[in-house]
């Protein structure tokens, strides 16, 4: 009977910790991933795994240039390593101040996207990432 409990609760502790990764991936899963960048035009994609809050990608861009990208878990979005934003530092550190979060440093454009250390609303320490036209927060992750 030991050994059919044990059984029991190791399915369950896999059952929990598999429903766990996918809610820290959100909706999208790998194959996904590669299947919205494959139709977005991006060919030899590969290294596809989830990282800081979104899922990251190695690509060849439709002008055969290899890039780096980030997706937003959610909606998909694809933030390639070189995108450009119009928005400055303190574009971004009032996004944040005014989405509740406090003690805001290290704010930083890197890779395409806004990136920042701060504590969230709930205390916790935390690093953004931020959308580089609209300012949103598009990841977080805990320090």
């Amino acid at each position: 009977m030991h050994r059919h409990v044990r059984s029991g609760l190791l399915a369950m502790a896999i059952t929990f910790a598999a429903a766990g990764a996918a809610q820290a991936q959100d909706t999208m899963t790998a194959p996904q991933v590669r299947a919205q960048l494959e139709a977005q035009g991006f060919t030899n994609v590969h290294d596809v795994k989830f990282d800081g809050g979104m899922w990251e990608a190695d690509a060849t861009s439709a002008d055969g240039k290899r890039t780096e990208l980030r997706l937003d878990p959610r909606t998909g979005t694809v933030y390639p390593d070189t995108a450009v934003s119009q928005l400055s530092e303190a574009d971004i550190r009032a996004k944040l101040s005014t989405a509740g979060y406090s003690n805001v440093h290290d704010v930083k454009f890197d890779d395409g996207l806004w990136k920042a250390d701060a504590k969230a609303s709930n205390g916790r320490n935390v690093e953004v990432r931020l959308d580089p036209m609209s300012g949103d927060v598009i990841a977080e992750k805990r320090d």
